[in-house]
């Protein structure tokens, strides 16, 4: 072999080599590094992730020293207001044990807050998902024997509670005894105030032609719940739907669309957790106009379901 190709195979086999060791140096602390990052992204998305939030079913009267204590609790899904059942057989006792309470303690309450996200989405006929939630646990207690008359319900914004994996919120819910003072007649005023005021500005849904959705308004959700309140502390006051149409076409297909429209709506207050017992629906087809059904903007106004008290 000549000098020359000595040479030239040197350099060959030199090239080869030095490419042998950059591949399998560099490229695998290439490949370690880039392992590293993966490993330090996945740690950094697993501390970000919040544990769910669990609270108990707890519920304490610090003037007679009886509570009420449970590790289970209510749940709800996320951006809902419906409880999750079944209800677990723990909570269950309790409840039944909250509930001889309260009927041997006319003048005690359950005071219940619902909590909520700001990222939730409303749906409900409520001002906020956590009244709404409150309220879910309130037909609950009633199904299992309580007055509403001894229940009372609120709604608070909480940005603390994680749901879990599933998006479900393990206790969204605050509980705590009430003592009602015998002599107080500051519930029966705002009763009374509430009455007249529904009376007089009633809660009124329209119904576009083909349209089944309902999606209140702020003031109207307002109005629900003043509503709702009405009802849980009033013996003999029922809610009253009464459904209303144009005068296209026959009456009585009318009358029987109207309270069609009447009993959807009560449906909607039922899923609501408003009792069924206290709601009536009623039709007054065409017969009791509004507006001209000259024009379409008249019909529109006239095809409506108007919510009162009785």
């Amino acid at each position: 072999m000549s000098k020359k190709a000595t040479y030239i195979l040197g350099l060959f086999l030199t090239i080869v080599f030095g490419t042998f060791l950059f591949y399998n140096l560099c490229c695998t602390a290439l490949n370690e590094d880039e392992a590293l990052e993966e490993v330090t992204e996945a740690i950094e998305v697993k501390e970000a992730v919040k544990p769910a939030t669990k609270t108990e079913f707890s519920m304490v009267d610090n003037k007679s020293g009886v509570s009420f204590h449970s590790m289970a609790n209510f749940s709800f899904r996320f951006s809902n207001a419906m409880v999750v059942k079944p209800v677990p057989e723990a909570l269950k006792r309790e409840v039944d044990r909250l509930a001889t309470f309260l009927n041997d303690n006319p003048l005690k309450t359950a005071e219940i807050t619902g909590y909520y996200r700001d990222d939730e989405v409303n749906t409900t006929a409520f001002p906020d998902l956590g009244l709404a939630r409150a309220n879910a646990v309130k037909s609950y207690l009633m199904s299992q024997g309580i007055s509403s008359r001894s229940i009372n319900t609120y709604g608070e914004l909480n940005g603390t509670i994680e749901p879990d994996e599933g998006g479900v919120f393990f206790g969204p819910v605050a509980y705590k005894v009430g003592t009602l003072n015998e002599n107080d007649t500051r519930l029966k005023e705002e009763i009374m105030k509430l009455n007249k005021e529904i009376k007089a500005d009633p809660l009124v849904m329209y119904f576009d032609i083909g349209n089944t959705a309902i999606n209140l308004s702020e003031a109207q959700r307002d109005k629900v719940a003043k509503i709702a309140r009405v009802l849980d502390k009033s013996d003999n006051v029922k809610l009253q739907i009464i459904g209303h149409t144009d005068n296209t076409g026959d009456r009585q297909n009318n009358i029987d669309l109207a309270l069609k429209r009447a009993g959807f709506i009560k449906e909607y207050f039922v899923d609501n957790a408003i009792s069924e017992a206290k709601i009536e629906t009623s039709s007054k087809g065409p017969d009791a106009p509004i507006a001209s059904n000259d024009t379409e903007e008249g019909r529109a106004k006239n095809r409506r379901v108007v919510v009162t008290i009785n």
